[in-house]
């Protein structure tokens, strides 16, 4: 029997006596039979029993490299929007003696970050990407029961149903899909048994929370390029009836005719508004499942969209009485196709360096040379460099975009170069195509060209000078034609002279340059810039945009703006959210724009234990870049942060003076 709080979510550290006492009555074969011990894990222990080794001491040995890379292929999404969570997981549970784990749905761990003082132990347990943590293999612990129960757990020391892992505190909530509701994984904060906070499982429920977010953000973004992208045909005098399908399968528009066709192609199911709504299209493996499709509906009638090599759903054709059935699929449009006569006349702002900047661009598209675009994160490069590749020949063609900075080594070479089928575990089936074969015909444009690892550089270079790309595993060629527009936030000269960057490459793709001002050097621009995004957002939400009170203006001419137009973008979201569409006023502004001290973190540690935590990094920054003689990717390395990270990290604290009398 258990007690009255039975279906508590959290732990009691005073109990843990009674329930070691309950284990060990449960391992004999009694009943465990506590007052102290929860329904929860009682459930679990029974669930457990007779499965898992209740001698075990950590998880089994993770998963190969190969199958660990298509596990984070397969959770790409999930990876990308817990990306900032977890690096703001890595400033704020330093010192704590915690780490915050994200797994998968089947509780394989995608990535850790955290204290690094439990790097030792963690290993120990096998708390390590690649390693499976779920219920059924490591018995009762926070990631694998959260996601058997589908809600969040703490979970304390004795509870755990393995006696290898009871020195352990952990609290997980499940992270679940914002459209579908299905479990996509896990977020847990685990340290050892005299970390235990009861505030662990909260920081793991709004961890989970913020991912479920961006999630949700990027689900409308692609839904709204999907709806873009099929308007003009939905808007087209037509016999056949259209419904346009997200990438889940879901049905989310239609134009005038395919109600009344439906009528008569899915008589007795009911209206025709209900059987397109009941109406999903089954995926498998990135295509339609044919034999799960109603039977009424031609497989031949569907046409997938496809944009930069991305699907974004499908259109579903239903034929009128005259028409035929069109074969040849739903063409892609290029990403900047120009809604005007000028590309560059989407840009926004008047300020002299701005302008400049744009008449340069407008001369150097109609020329096929690579372009290398520098400023600070957030200028714009990303806007410029679509407004180049539309501006030029290459412009019918595609437009494809990818993040040096955002992936491992091993997933930017597969992202890049793509791979063939079977060339490692976990490749998919029919292999891949790279982001290089998926711009023949038009634009590469590679962000953040400078985090490029240098055993890649070759490998690039071969493709700008020989057009030619090898997939991973094929031994052939394919002739690729493109464009490449790079850009970096760096300087890349000294790059090169430090050896962290191949000088054939940098002359290769460095053959014109365009410098994009700062925000806060056209602060003139600042009223029509927020004005643009803020339409843009509100249009992204389907709902009209507000106006700005004069002290948001007024705030944001007095903010120094180091994200530039990321940031700006940023702030006017979230303020458009917390308004609730009405109008933006002083009260919806971020703290760092209200007068609040420091910037807006996912985590923010009390004020007190600010100064030490910011104390400890410095000196251990330092330390480590000293045992590296300055050899700032070695340093990143020993510290387990990505190099652009450490830049950050450096950039942040101050440290640029030290830090360069160490490398010089």
């Amino acid at each position: 029997m258990t007690g009255k709080g039975s279906h508590r979510t959290f732990s009691r550290p005073e109990n843990d006596g009674k329930i070691m006492s309950s284990w060990e009555r449960f391992m004999g074969g009694q009943d465990p039979a506590s007052d102290a011990l929860r329904r929860l894990i009682d459930d679990s222990w029974r669930r457990c029993h007779g499965i898992v080794d209740p001698g075990r001491s950590h998880a089994p040995d993770p998963v190969v490299e190969e199958t660990l890379h298509g596990i984070l292929g397969d959770n790409r999404d999930l990876v990308r929007a817990s990306t900032p969570v977890m690096a703001s997981a890595r400033d704020f549970l330093f010192e704590t003696g915690t780490v915050m784990v994200l797994t998968d749905a089947e509780g394989v761990v995608l990535s850790v970050e955290g204290d690094p003082i439990l790097r030792d132990p963690t290993e120990r347990i096998r708390l390590m990407p690649g390693a499976n943590w779920s219920e059924a293999v490591c018995g009762t612990n926070a990631i694998g029961t959260a996601l058997q129960i589908g809600q969040p757990i703490q979970i304390h020391s004795a509870e755990h149903y393995c006696s290898g892992i009871k020195r352990w505190s952990c609290s997980a909530s499940v992270i679940r899909d914002p459209v579908s509701g299905a479990t996509l994984g896990a977020i847990d904060i685990s340290g050892l048994s005299e970390s235990y906070s009861r505030h662990s499982l909260a920081l793991a429920v709004a961890a989970a929370g913020r991912i479920e977010n961006r999630l949700g953000q990027r689900e409308m973004k692609l839904r709204y390029r999907l709806l873009d992208h099929c308007l003009e045909r939905l808007r087209a005098p037509s016999g056949d009836g259209l419904i346009v399908f997200d990438r889940s399968g879901r049905a989310i528009k239609t134009n005038d005719r395919a109600a009344s066709l439906m009528a008569e192609l899915a008589k007795g199911r009911g209206s025709p508004t209900s059987a397109i709504r009941d109406l999903t299209l089954p995926w498998r493996e990135g295509r339609v499942a044919p034999e799960n499709m109603p039977d009424w509906i031609d497989h031949d009638w569907i046409e997938p969209v496809l944009l930069e090599g991305e699907r974004l759903g499908a259109v579903l054709v239903l034929p009128g009485r005259s028409a035929v059935v069109r074969r040849a699929g739903l063409r892609a449009l290029p990403r900047s196709a120009p809604a005007c006569a000028d590309p560059f006349d989407r840009l926004t702002g008047r300020s002299p360096a701005y302008l400049e900047a744009v008449r340069r661009a407008r001369l150097l598209a109609k020329s096929p040379v690579p372009v290398l675009l520098l400023g600070e994160t957030g200028v714009g490069k990303d806007a410029f460099a679509q407004a180049l590749h539309a501006g030029g020949a290459q412009g019918s063609g595609p437009f494809v975009a990818i993040n040096c900075g955002g992936f491992s080594r091993e997933l930017l070479t597969s992202e890049l170069f793509g791979y063939a089928e079977g060339a490692f575990t976990g490749a998919r089936r029919g292999g891949m195509t790279g982001k290089i074969e998926a711009a023949d015909g038009g634009t590469l444009f590679l962000d953040e060209i400078g985090e490029m690892p240098l055993d890649l550089q070759p490998h690039l270079l071969r493709v700008l000078e020989a057009g030619e790309v090898y997939r991973i595993g094929e031994n052939h060629p394919r002739k690729v034609k493109l464009r490449l527009i790079a850009a970096t936030n760096r300087d890349l000269r000294a790059e090169v002279e430090a050896g962290r960057f191949r000088a054939d490459l940098f002359y290769r793709i460095a053959v014109t340059t365009l410098r994009l001002p700062s925000l806060r050097d056209r602060a003139g621009d600042l009223p029509a810039l927020a004005e643009h995004l803020l339409a843009e957002i509100a249009r992204r939400y389907e709902i009209p945009a507000p106006d700005m009170q004069p002290e948001v203006l007024e705030a944001f001419h007095h903010h120094d703006w180091p994200g530039n137009i990321r940031e700006l973008r940023n702030v006017l979201e979230g303020m458009l959210l917390e308004s609730g569409g009405e109008s933006l006023a002083a009260g919806h502004l971020p703290p760092e724009l209200a007068g609040a001290n420091g910037a807006d973190m996912a985590f923010r540690p009390p004020a007190a234990a600010i100064g030490t935590l910011e104390r400890a990094e410095s000196e251990a920054i330092l330390a480590a870049i000293r045992r590296h003689q300055g050899n700032l990717t070695s340093a990143a390395r020993d510290l387990g942060i990505a190099k652009s990270t450490l830049y950050v990290r450096i950039e942040r604290l101050g440290l640029k003076g030290s830090v360069g009398l160490m490398r010089g």
